[in-house]
């Protein structure tokens, strides 16, 4: 039986998602000789090569692209199994998740201030973190949008957000009152590999049936905004999206004729009424959402 260090695993899977020594290094935050090494006590202690360094790259061996998938999921189990622990060994801590453009410090000062013992923590969550961060126990309670898979979740709708469109602020329609699905017809729109995702957020296929116009693959925020200021695609926002003093580059107008966006409160079903779920339940309740969605999708 082989006992792995946690720390050569982490080593190894950065480096195997990322493909290259450097930037896996600078995620760990590592010296990259160091990283070297400890990569290759993984493989003393496996018995078997996981990386070849060609001149194309990093590559993973057979036997690194199957260890790979086990490995990220030892360290999934190892991180639930500290959380669930931490959770029941201290229950006066909260560590509460939000999404990309929501702001949630109103509900967690007023937790804070109705329960001024309470150890409170707040994590912002990339795209697609949701629900694995609660399933994981990495967060035990989560604010953001639809739409997401609700399986072994508990949701309640907080409020439901306007949408807007997103687009240059040389853009045509930049200015308007509002616009409309018509209006941006034959706009491309940015994709994203998730299908649900996809279809929700492109509108796609339109009420028409027509299917939305294809712009770009994007993964991330950065690259999305990125495409949209060089003049690539528009994309539509939810109307929290906040530009101001972060991109002058970009603007949104608000769109007519789209169903608004559930934000929801989600736990993990049948913690929903621990004692600091409920109450930042109801702080959420109280605080949220930001008082006047005009002004911000003006901005």
């Amino acid at each position: 039986m082989t006992d792995l260090d946690l720390r050569l695993v982490r080593c190894f899977t950065v480096v195997a998602e990322e493909l290259h020594f450097g930037r896996a290094a600078a995620v760990l935050h590592l010296a990259q000789p160091s990283l070297s090494r400890h990569v290759r006590r993984l493989e003393g202690e496996l018995g078997v090569r996981l990386l070849d360094r060609t001149t194309q790259g990093t590559q993973l061996t057979e036997a690194g692209a199957a260890f790979l998938p086990r490995a990220q999921a030892l360290l999934r189990s190892a991180e639930e199994a500290a959380a669930v622990a931490l959770a029941v060994g201290q229950p006066g801590r909260i560590v509460i998740g939000f999404m990309t453009g929501l702001i949630v410090t109103p509900a967690v000062r007023a937790l804070r201030g109705r329960h001024p013992d309470a150890d409170v923590h707040s994590r912002f969550l990339a795209w697609g973190a949701l629900p694995a961060a609660l399933l994981e126990h990495r967060v035990d309670v989560v604010v953001g949008r639809f739409p997401f898979p609700t399986e072994g979740l508990s949701v309640t709708v907080l409020y439901e957000e306007p949408r807007v469109v997103m687009m240059p602020v040389t853009h045509r329609l930049a200015g308007k009152e509002l616009v409309t699905l018509d209006d941006i017809a034959d706009e491309p729109v940015p994709r994203f590999p998730d299908e649900e995702f996809n279809a929700f957020w492109r509108v796609d296929p339109r009420p028409d049936g027509r299917p939305a116009p294809d712009g770009p693959l994007v993964k991330n925020l950065e690259d999305k905004l990125e495409l949209i200021a060089a003049g690539e695609a528009v994309c539509l926002a939810p109307a929290g999206s906040v530009l101001k003093g972060l991109r002058p580059d970009l603007t949104t107008v608000p769109l007519e004729g789209v169903d608004p966006i559930p934000v929801v409160l989600a736990t993990r079903a049948g913690e929903e009424n621990r004692r600091l779920l409920a109450a930042f339940r109801a702080c959420a309740m109280e605080q949220l959402p930001p008082a006047d969605w005009s002004a911000t999708a003006a901005e």
